[in-house]
């Protein structure tokens, strides 16, 4: 059994930043790619970070220059770094690794409200 947990959302104004982690406990070992997805009201749930094994990183053309992705293995977390946000960065963001063995398990989320 996994089980991730997220911190750090909040509110924060334009332009500000916030950093994201994502503790994971349980049997931890086979992580085929670990991600950050986050869901806004009335939207799908998109992918706006993800790491594979081999250590290559992709973000959305949204993203990419603002966010960073990146993991401690020593304290079994995963970080995502957000600069300059802005109002439609605004989301429940969440936290999947996708094991060999168990599939993709997900967090419960963390919201991140951006807002002046």
């Amino acid at each position: 059994q996994v089980r991730l947990v997220e911190s750090g959302g909040g509110l924060v104004q334009p332009g500000g930043s916030l950093r994201l982690s994502c503790v994971a406990s349980g049997s931890i070992y086979s992580i085929l790619a670990l991600g950050w997805y986050r869901q806004a009201p009335g939207k799908q749930r998109e992918l706006v970070a993800g790491l594979i094994s081999d250590g290559s990183t992709t973000y959305p053309d949204s993203v990419k220059g603002r966010f960073t992705i990146s993991r401690d293995n020593a304290q079994n977390t995963v970080y995502l770094q957000m600069n300059n946000l802005k109002p439609d960065d605004t989301a429940v963001y969440y936290c999947n690794i996708n094991f060999q063995n168990l599939g993709d398990v997900w967090g419960q989320g963390t919201q991140v409200t951006v807002s002046s």
